[in-house]
């Protein structure tokens, strides 16, 4: 019998990588722990089981429609680089998509999914991925646009005022602009930034570096794009808070949608911090944190967030029915 020693290499990697999902899977039960510690437990279910099913399906609705407005700014960025790909094709992949961040343990499995279903039409990796970071870069000006509007009607209510001010969001949305609108204009700038990368395999670095530069160029030459693509951005974060308004209004919770503006997508950019596993424990923190401080009590806030939760992940279910129905008409298609 021949032995193979391992790749040293290899077992490092593998050790950090469950090293660092151990980690993560602590601070996501220890954040629960710790806030169901807190509530009355009977209670908290109590206010599940009485959810409206009306709502609920108005909640997803309204789901449904924040993903065909995410497809459609996908197939704009894809346009503006004249990549031609069938809207059905690219809102098939974006539900498969939503289905890879909600059940693997990262948010970047559905990237791959979209850059992959889009690499062959575009003849480049390179460029597929450069459309979906761009596209996740306008999402989150437009995710930053949202929270501060939200804070600014917020801070306008005298009897209720939040924790975050709408100074602090519109710095924030200053300085998200200030990155990405250079990035978008100088793209030659972006090229020269990179550069030191070709230490790494100058020819392999060196070509996408131009493949990256010329798709940039091309966004630069289709300014109306971009723009379309950010009220895209911002629609897709309006229905995503009237998502929560929805299952607010389920559950019997009374809060301003204007603080719902404010919580909702700052929620998400907590969940994108990876620390947790999917913003699981991070995401009913930050609710509880949000909310208890407007008066409301802290088992109203969990229930927000777990039943929303449990309303993406059963919605997100579609895209497994969709990845299953491609992968039966791939393997009975004629090889060839």
């Amino acid at each position: 019998m021949v032995h193979y020693a391992a790749d040293p290499r290899l077992t490092v990697r593998m050790s950090r990588s469950a090293l660092l999902w151990s980690l993560k899977i602590v601070v996501s039960v220890g954040l629960l722990y710790v806030l169901l510690s807190r509530v009355d437990l009977a209670r908290l279910a109590a206010q599940a089981r009485s959810a409206s099913p009306a709502w609920l399906g108005a909640a997803l609705g309204l789901y449904l429609l924040a993903i065909m407005i995410s497809a459609w700014r996908w197939n704009l960025l894809l346009r503006a680089q004249r990549v031609e790909v069938p809207f059905g094709a690219l809102a098939n992949s974006f539900l498969i998509a939503t289905f890879f961040n909600n059940f693997l343990p990262s948010n970047i499995g559905g990237d791959v999914i979209r850059i992959g279903d889009t690499a062959r039409p575009a003849r480049s990796k390179t460029l597929a991925t450069t459309v979906v970071l761009v596209d996740r870069g306008v999402g989150l000006v437009g995710l930053v646009f949202v929270a501060a509007t939200g804070a600014t009607l917020a801070a306008g209510m005298s009897d209720a005022i939040g924790p975050l001010g709408p100074g602090l969001l519109w710095a924030a949305l200053a300085l998200a602009l200030g990155v990405a609108v250079p990035v978008l204009l100088l793209p030659h700038g972006v090229g020269r930034v990179l550069r030191p990368l070709r230490a790494i395999h100058q020819e392999w670095v060196e070509v996408r570096i131009e493949r990256l530069v010329e798709a940039l160029g091309r966004f630069r030459a289709a300014p109306q794009a971009i723009l379309a693509c950010f009220g895209g951005a911002i629609l897709v974060q309006a229905t995503l808070v009237g998502f929560y308004v929805a299952v607010a209004h389920a559950i019997g919770v009374r809060i301003a949608v204007s603080h719902l503006a404010i919580l909702v997508p700052i929620s998400f950019v907590f969940q994108m911090l990876p620390v947790s596993v999917n913003g699981l424990g991070v995401r009913e923190w930050v609710f509880g944190a949000y909310l208890t401080r407007l008066g409301l009590p802290l088992e109203s806030a969990l229930a927000l967030s777990f039943i929303g939760a449990a309303l993406i992940m059963l919605f997100s279910t579609s895209g497994a029915v969709v990845y299953l129905s491609r992968r039966q008409r791939m393997a009975a298609a004629p090889d060839g």
